[in-house]
C-alpha cells in the first residue's frame, strides 16, 4: 500500500528538521555499538563486583562463557496494579534465559507513581517529572555496562516514556518492552463517572462513592479505560518494542507468562543473530509518526503530545504540535473506547484490539511498513494476536505459542475499518490564538460541545474551583481558567478531579469548558478542555492576563483559543504574576522540594516538559 502524501510529507520534514541531532545520536549510538565486549573492556574487580551475586553457574556463563547477558530495568511495585504482576517476571526471564544458554540480572528498579492514588493531592505535584526521575534511574541500571541486551517491565503512565527515555540514551542495546496486562472488568467507566457526578452534588456519600471505586479498581492489572497507561501499550504496539500482541492479554495466566518467557527469546534472537536492530536504531523517525498515528486512530491520551516529543527527543527526533495536529485531520478514528465510548479495554481486544488498528492502519498507507522491529518478520507481525493453540484468546497451557490474524472487527460499535471509520479525523486538535497554543481531546467531547463561547472565571488552583462550585457560583455558561498548574510552576498535576463538577453543570445544559496550563488525566473526556496551554501563566504567558468576565471562546471545529477583547486593551493589559506565597506553598511537602530544579529548568509543555535540558 502506498503511503499516505500527508504522511509522507510530515515525516519527510520531521526528518529534514532532525537531520543535525537524528545524525549526533546515531553516532553516538555507533560509537557504543563498536566498542570491545564487556568481558574485554572491564577490569577484573570490576568484573567481579558485577557478578558476584548470581548463581555459579550464571557466573561461570558470563565470565568463562562469555554467555549473553540481559539487563532487566523492572518498575514493579504492589501500589501501583498495573504493576504488582511484574513481582515475578525476573524468575520467568532468568529461568528461560538459562534455557537458551544466556544469563539475566536485575540491572535496577525504578519507581512507579499510581496517579490514581496521588489524584487531586499534593503527589501528584510530582507525577510530571517522576519521568525523568525513571529516565534517569534506567539509565543508573543500565550504565553497569554488563548488558548485551535489556528487557523493561513496565506500564503506566509516566513509566513508560521514563523507561524508553532512558533506554535510549543506550540505544545500541537490543531492547524489549515487558507490559502486565489488564484487569477483568468491573463496574462500567460509565457508571463510576455517573456516581462521581452524582458525589460531587451530594447526592451519594461517601461510602457510596468508596463502593463504586473499589469494583472499578478491583484486582492487579491496568484500569481498564483507555488512559495515558493503555495508550502506551498501543503505542509500543506500533513502533514493534513488544512481544507482537502483548499489550492486552491479561496477567496470571499461562499466554501471559509464556508471552513474558517469548520477550526474553525475542532479545536474545536480536543477539544470538546479529541483526543490527537495537532500540536506538527501530525508534527512527518514521517510528514516531506511526506511534503519533496509532495514538490519533485510537483517541488516546493527550499526555503523550508532551511524552512522545521527549521520547523523539531522546533519540535525536523533533517533533511539535504541528505536527501531531495535521496528521490529526487526515488519520480516521478507529476505536472508540471509554472516554471515547462506552468499551473498556477488554471489550476493545475482544473486538480486535492492537492488531486489527495496525492491519486497518498500514493497509491504509497511514503507517510506515518499512520499519525495524524487534521482530525479525517487521511491523506486520503486530497485526496478529497470540495464543496457546489454534485459537486465539484460548490458552492452553504446554502448547507452543502461535499468532492468528485478527480478521473482521468482531463489534463495530468499538472498532471499524478505515473504509467505515467513526470519524475521519483524529481524536486531537491543535488550539491556537491570542491565548497560546493547546491542545484538545475532541473524540470524547459531544458534537455539540465543540464550540464554546462564555465569560471566564478564573482560578489559582483547582481547590478554589471546587469551592466555587458547591458555593453554587458556577450555574451558569462559563470557562473555567486554572491558571498557576504548568511545568515551571507547580509541576504541571493532572487535574482530573474537575472532571465531576464541570460535568455536573454540563449536564445541567450549561455551556462549559476548562482552560488551563496544567493536564487532565488520559482517562477525561465529556467536558471540552483546552489543556497544556504554552506558553504557561508562571512563565508570562498570556493566561496570566485573563480577567473574571472575559469572553473565551474555544473553537474545537476551527482551532480557535481566544479571548475576545479589544486588541489595543490585551496588550496594555499587566500580566499577573505567580503570587510568591502560592510557589512556596507548591515547592514544601511530599518531597516537593527535591523537584525545585526541575520547576526551574523545565521547558514547555510543547517542548516535552523536558527538565533535564
Amino acid at each position: 500500500m502506498t503511503l499516505h502524501p500527508t504522511v509522507a510529507s510530515i515525516t519527510a520534514r520531521i526528518v529534514d528538521r532532525s537531520r543535525p541531532t537524528r545524525s549526533a545520536y546515531l553516532q553516538h549510538l555507533q560509537a557504543a555499538a563498536n566498542r570491545e565486549p564487556s568481558m574485554d573492556r572491564m577490569g577484573c574487580a570490576n568484573l567481579a563486583h558485577a557478578v558476584a551475586g548470581i548463581p555459579l553457574d550464571d557466573r561461570f556463563k558470563v565470565v568463562t562463557q562469555r554467555a549473553p547477558n540481559i539487563g532487566i530495568v523492572t518498575a514493579y511495585n504492589d501500589m501501583l496494579s498495573a504493576h504488582s504482576p511484574l513481582k515475578n517476571y525476573p524468575d520467568l526471564i532468568k529461568d528461560e534465559a538459562r534455557k537458551l544458554g544466556a544469563t539475566a540480572q536485575v540491572a535496577g528498579g525504578v519507581p512507579a507513581m499510581c496517579d490514581g492514588v496521588t489524584q487531586g493531592t499534593s503527589g501528584m505535584e510530582l507525577s510530571l517529572f517522576s519521568r525523568d526521575v525513571i529516565a534517569m534511574a534506567t539509565a543508573v541500571a543500565l550504565s553497569h555496562d554488563m548488558f548485551d541486551a535489556a528487557l523493561l517491565l513496565g506500564v503506566c503512565d509516566k513509566i513508560v516514556p521514563g523507561l524508553l527515555i532512558g533506554a535510549l540514551q543506550f540505544g545500541h542495546l537490543p531492547t524489549v518492552f515487558v507490559p502486565a496486562g489488564h484487569m477483568p472488568s468491573g463496574l462500567p467507566n460509565k457508571e463510576k463517572a455517573r456516581v462521581r457526578e452524582q458525589a460531587a452534588q451530594g447526592l451519594v456519600g461517601r461510602d457510596g462513592l468508596l463502593d463504586a471505586e473499589l469494583k472499578s479498581y478491583h484486582s492487579p492489572g491496568t484500569c481498564t479505560f483507555y488512559g495515558t497507561a493503555n495508550s502506551n501499550q498501543m503505542l509500543l504496539e506500533a513502533m514493534g518494542l513488544h512481544v507482537p500482541g502483548t499489550a492486552f492479554v491479561a496477567p496470571g495466566g499461562a499466554l501471559r507468562d509464556e508471552l513474558t518467557r517469548e520477550s526474553a527469546r525475542t532479545v536474545l534472537g536480536i543477539v544470538k543473530s546479529r541483526r543490527f536492530a537495537p532500540i536506538g536504531q527501530i525508534v527512527d523517525e518514521r517510528a514516531i509518526v506511526n506511534a503519533m498515528v496509532a495514538l490519533l486512530a485510537t483517541g488516546g491520551s493527550t499526555n503523550h503530545l508532551i511524552h512522545w516529543v521527549a521520547v523523539a527527543h531522546s533519540a535525536g527526533i523533533v517533533i511539535d504540535w504541528n505536527d501531531f495536529s495535521d496528521l490529526s485531520d487526515v488519520v480516521p478514528t478507529l476505536a472508540h473506547v471509554y472516554p471515547n465510548g462506552s468499551a473498556d479495554v477488554n471489550q476493545f481486544q475482544a473486538a480486535g484490539g492492537t492488531g486489527y488498528i495496525i492491519r486497518e492502519l498500514l493497509d491504509a498507507g497511514f503507517m510506515h511498513e518499512d520499519v525495524l522491529t524487534v521482530r525479525e518478520g517487521g511491523i506486520r507481525e503486530f497485526t496478529r494476536e497470540p495464543a496457546l493453540g489454534e485459537h486465539p484468546g484460548v490458552a492452553l497451557p504446554g502448547v507452543p505459542l502461535a499468532w492468528h490474524e485478527a480478521g473482521a472487527s468482531k463489534d463495530d460499535s468499538i472498532v471499524r475499518p478505515v473504509a467505515a471509520p467513526f470519524s475521519p479525523s483524529g481524536g486531537l486538535k491543535l488550539l491556537q490564538g491570542n491565548l497560546g497554543r493547546s491542545v484538545i481531546k475532541t473524540s470524547s467531547i459531544p458534537d455539540d460541545r465543540h464550540v464554546i463561547e462564555a465569560p471566564a472565571r478564573v482560578f489559582d488552583s483547582q481547590e478554589a474551583l471546587h469551592k466555587a462550585f458547591k458555593a453554587g457560583e458556577l450555574d451558569r455558561d462559563v470557562v473555567c481558567v486554572v491558571r498557576w498548574q504548568g511545568p515551571q510552576a507547580n509541576g504541571m498535576p493532572e487535574l482530573h478531579k474537575l472532571t465531576p463538577p464541570l460535568a455536573v453543570l454540563q449536564g445541567k445544559g450549561f455551556k462549559v469548558a476548562l482552560v488551563t496550563d496544567g493536564r487532565m488525566s488520559g482517562a477525561s473526556g465529556k467536558v471540552p478542555a483546552a489543556i497544556h496551554v504554552s506558553p504557561e501563566a508562571a512563565a508570562g504567558g498570556p493566561l496570566a492576563r485573563v480577567r473574571d468576565g472575559d469572553v473565551i471562546r474555544l473553537d474545537a471545529v476551527t482551532g480557535q483559543l481566544q479571548v475576545l477583547v479589544p486588541q489595543a486593551e490585551w496588550a496594555a493589559r499587566q500580566t499577573d504574576t505567580m503570587p510568591a506565597a502560592l510557589r512556596q506553598q507548591n515547592g514544601i511537602g511530599m518531597g516537593r522540594e527535591l523537584f525545585t530544579g526541575m520547576r526551574r529548568h523545565a521547558l514547555t509543555a510543547e517542548e516535552g516538559a523536558l527538565s533535564w535540558m
